[in-house]
């Protein structure tokens, strides 16, 4: 195989570590390792390789016969992955299904990617990559946060010490998502006396997209640009923040990105406002009230609870949710709703005053509900049984 001009070399290279599908498929690491054997074997992140290498290397690489034969095997192999029908669409042809968009605060697809924290990450990107070898016609949303989770250090007298590294979206394998005006998409938000604009970013996860929404914009202001900061800020209020972001942002961007999509799948409670976002977006366009808008949409959400206590479950005074309800507004005013009746869809009881629960809402606004195993699938029954006061707690919904 003939040698090739460097760009083309750098292009390819870039082409093959921009797709997250590496993180699974391991058929190229041996090229990684003689891209840079070193840095191959302290990151395992081809994306970083390519960050530093030198043109030089790249010059070597580009003259070295075999290496240029095996890039172009890897390229076509990847080539065909992607054309080529998963299992799915195979099975049950393109009009079986046409899109699930699922929401996650963390996804954990890899190193390259540090915005997980632990097994609901990882089951998230679990899920993505599943997806992509089956052909599963799925988007990812969630957050990209400038500070993922601390890197735990011990110090010499046995105390945690925790180390955030900065999360640079240029040294990240993210792009910027395109809107149908071939423009950087952004989506906007409405909060008490502003408006923030969210950036929105993609990563390749093979046949799959994740969409990663970002706060830190220039326009908005510093305080606003914080609240895509940390992965789980432990302040209550921006907590709520990033729930608002991922639930009530995540459905907007679906409504311009994916329009197409039936199905909302809500991994844990804390994208429980695409419930809400959707019902308006559907009675907008409908002319029907709230309520049914609400319900004619339920049967398109799905809900997968992880939590095994009723404590784990995130919980926001009525009135910091009553603070941040503009975006409710309108669409409230039209359908004759009042506040109250939104707050009861997190509560237990419809006329306490308890705190807003986000896995009650999830499970309310869902037409079926998921634990992570059989076993959670009980728990999970009991955990929410307050719900269904006049149920058997066997027929509780949680599977």
């Amino acid at each position: 195989m003939d040698a090739i001009a460097t760009r083309d070399l750098s292009h390819a290279l870039g082409e093959l570590a921009f797709d997250l599908r590496w993180t699974w498929s391991h058929e190229a690491d041996s090229l990684w390792e003689r891209v840079d054997a070193e840095a191959w074997r302290r990151t395992q992140n081809p994306w970083t390789i390519l960050e530093d290498i030198s043109a030089d290397r790249l010059q070597a690489l580009s003259a070295d016969r075999s290496f240029v034969s095996e890039l172009e095997r890897l390229t076509r192999a990847r080539q065909d992955y992607l054309e080529t029908p998963g299992w799915f669409a195979s099975a049950h042809g393109a009009i079986a299904l046409s899109g699930i968009a699922y929401f996650s605060m963390e996804f954990g697809l890899g190193e390259a990617l540090p915005l997980y924290a632990g097994g609901l990450g990882i089951l998230a990107g679990d899920f993505l990559k599943t997806a992509s070898d089956l052909g599963l016609p799925v988007i990812g949303i969630g957050l990209l946060y400038r500070e993922g989770y601390f890197r735990q250090i011990i110090d010499a007298s046995g105390t945690q010490q925790e180390a955030y590294p900065f999360n640079d979206p240029g040294s990240m394998p993210i792009r910027p998502a395109k809107g149908p005006d071939g423009a950087w998409l952004h989506i906007r938000l409405d909060l008490p006396g502003r408006a923030v604009k969210l950036r929105v970013w993609q990563a390749l996860v093979g046949r799959v997209t994740l969409y990663l929404l970002d706060a830190n914009d220039p326009l908005n202001s510093p305080a606003d640009r914080g609240i895509t900061g940390k992965l789980y800020e432990a302040g209550t209020e921006i907590r709520l923040l990033q729930e608002i972001v991922v639930g009530v942002g995540g459905w907007r961007m679906v409504e311009v990105l994916a329009p197409e999509v039936e199905i909302c799948h809500m991994n844990e409670g804390h994208a429980a406002f695409a419930v809400l976002e959707r019902a308006r977006a559907y009675m907008r366009r409908s002319g029907l009230s709230f309520w049914e808008a609400l319900w004619a949409t339920r049967p398109g959400n799905l809900f997968t609870t992880h939590t095994p206590v009723a404590a784990g479950f995130d919980r926001f005074p009525a009135d910091l949710l009553a603070k941040y309800a503009r975006y409710l507004e309108s669409f409230l005013a039209e359908a004759g709703v009042e506040m109250g009746e939104v707050l009861a869809l997190g509560r237990s009881r419809p006329d306490d005053d308890e705190p807003f629960n986000m896995a009650y809402l999830a499970m309310r606004g869902s037409l079926a509900t998921f634990g992570v195993s059989r076993l959670h699938g009980g728990v999970s029954r009991g955990i929410f049984q307050p719900l269904f006061p006049r149920w058997p707690e066997v027929e509780v919904s949680a599977t």
